[in-house]
């Protein structure tokens, strides 16, 4: 527009420099010279020198300021901007301000995905599954704004399908704790959703949650807790009474008899059956497990106890990382599980912080990581010993109300089977149902 005024005022300034020519005049010399300075101002005014200009705005009663550094739309066509640097300011009658899902818009995602479902009942149906949706709404919610960024999900297309799949189930489901189990589910989906064979585990649990009986959804919990949770503190009396606590939480039910249960898992495609051996029993299994509560140890006075002692020394380590063995005051072992747990362990520095003090964990290092298994290589090797160790061991589980049931209940279950990664992703589901503190399944 600007090139064209110029020209314009270009050519009228040559005609009113030929009619001055013509007829010297007062009037053509005027406009001539006119025409010649707005000529001249066009061409040195520039959006340049106009961008340099600068706008002071002031906010009046009752209204914003508003700087962003990306985009920025203003409800009220009144309100004044001051803008920073690298920001931009827009303004119009209307602001939207990006700031990701809300709980809100979770749940219009949510009636939105709902809307697909209505079609496929009837009214009376429809009366039904709308407050058995709705339930599972109420409770999914609060469990995915706790954990950090799960409502982004949402706006997630795979998520949106997964849960217009788990609202057909909760519609379908009479029980009021599957809308507990398919919010863990749907969380678990979030957490470990890039793992695609995690990702069609949970799919095909949110499938099955309203199939799925209560006696084999209790007795899949407790099997997958037995392979899967183990207390991490060295010492057996605290470490009993941590699995005596857990399986108080998740026994909710009357554990399953027979082997019903188990073919309904094989069916659902919770687990697998084998015709091939049998599980172990837990008088077994758990000293396996828990190898570091019933080994020897390392026999007193003796020895090898002085060079463990002398070695903790040279790598400045505490002498108590030796305790005595609560199955044998002869004997003194590493307060630890098992050896696996060596490479984890931290000493617990106290440093003073606001006026008081707290524990700092500080990995070990590697030479002293070394350290320590050297010592566990100097625990007596004596069969007889060590089976005295496990027979102590479970007298102070059976000692244990919980851990009993769950004795007598494992060791007759008469069928070996393995959980499948549909079964275990809803058996962890159910079980953090169950127990808030649990971590997420790996």
């Amino acid at each position: 527009m600007r090139i064209i005024l110029a020209i314009i005022n270009f050519v009228a300034l040559i005609g009113a420099i030929i009619w001055w020519s013509t007829a010297p005049d007062w009037e053509p010399a005027v406009t001539s010279i006119g025409l010649f300075g707005a000529l001249l101002a066009q061409i040195f005014t520039s959006d340049e020198m106009k961008s340099k200009l600068k706008l002071v705005q002031k906010s009046k009663e009752e209204s914003h300021n508003y700087q962003a550094a990306g985009d920025q739309i203003i409800t009220d066509n009144k309100k004044i901007q001051k803008g920073g640097k690298g920001s931009q300011q827009l303004q119009a009658n209307k602001m939207i301000v990006h700031v990701g899902i809300d709980e809100k818009r979770a749940r219009e995602i949510y009636q939105e995905m709902n809307l697909q479902l209505r079609n496929d009942y009837s009214q009376e149906a429809l009366n039904i599954a709308n407050s058995r949706v709705t339930e599972f709404e109420n409770r999914l919610m609060p469990k995915m704004e706790e954990v950090d960024g799960a409502l982004e999900a949402f706006a997630d297309p795979s998520f949106q399908l997964l849960l217009v799949e788990a609202q057909k189930t909760a519609a379908s489901t009479e029980r009021p704790a599957d809308y507990d189990l398919l919010s863990e589910l749907l969380i678990h989906r979030f957490q470990k959703g890039e793992n695609r064979i995690t990702r069609a585990g949970i799919s095909r649990a949110v499938e099955i949650v309203d199939k799925i009986s209560d006696d084999a959804l209790l007795g899949l919990t407790v099997s997958h807790a037995v392979s899967t949770f183990f207390p991490v503190s060295g010492d057996i009396i605290q470490g009993l009474n941590v699995l005596d606590d857990l399986f108080g939480k998740i026994f909710y039910g009357k554990l399953p008899v027979g082997n019903d249960w188990l073919d309904h898992l094989d069916i659902l495609d919770a687990a697998r059956l084998s015709s091939f051996g049998n599980l172990k029993k837990l008088q077994q299994y758990y000293p396996e497990i828990l190898a570091g509560y019933v080994e020897v140890g390392i026999e007193k006075q003796s020895e090898n106890h002085d060079k463990a002692v002398e070695i903790l020394k040279n790598i400045k380590l505490p002498q108590s990382i030796l305790v005595d063995h609560a199955f044998n005051d002869n004997f003194a072992r590493i307060n630890i599980t098992s050896k696996n747990q060596i490479s984890s362990l931290t000493l617990q520095h106290q440093i003073a912080h606001n006026g008081s003090m707290i524990l700092d964990p500080i990995p070990l290092s590697e030479e002293q990581v070394s350290a320590i298994n050297s010592i566990y290589e100097l625990y007596k090797q004596d069969g007889n010993i060590k089976q005295e160790n496990i027979k102590k061991f479970m007298e102070e589980w059976d000692k244990r109300p919980n851990l009993k049931i769950l004795r007598e209940w494992w060791d007759n279950i008469g069928t070996s089977f393995q959980i499948t990664s549909v079964g275990k992703v809803l058996a962890h589901s159910n079980a953090q149902r169950c127990d808030k503190n649990l971590p997420p399944l790996n």
